[in-house]
């Protein structure tokens, strides 16, 4: 699967992309943080915080890389199943 272009990308570019779900248009938000396996050099996911109330805990989607579908100019597209009652946007 092609994500990107074969030009390097930095964390710090990623983190300026805003994140978009494919199955049903929500913005998401931006990359924070990655998971990377050191073993093989490769990452396994992508965190990007939900938005949450003040003084409560941040949560993240945890989107994994399988996930990405492509990773643009200024957007990351991403592969989400929509949840059956919630709607996150």
């Amino acid at each position: 699967m092609l994500k990107s272009p074969s030009l390097p990308v930095r964390f710090s570019d990623l983190c300026r992309k805003e994140v978009i779900n494919t199955c049903d248009g929500c913005r998401l938000g931006h990359i924070t943080d990655l998971e990377i396996d050191t073993l093989c050099g490769r990452i396994n996911c992508i965190f990007i915080p939900k938005p949450h109330k003040p003084f409560s805990k941040c949560q993240y989607h945890i989107i994994r890389w399988e996930q990405v579908e492509r990773i643009g100019a200024d957007t990351v597209l991403v592969r989400l199943p929509k949840p059956p009652l919630k709607n996150d946007c």
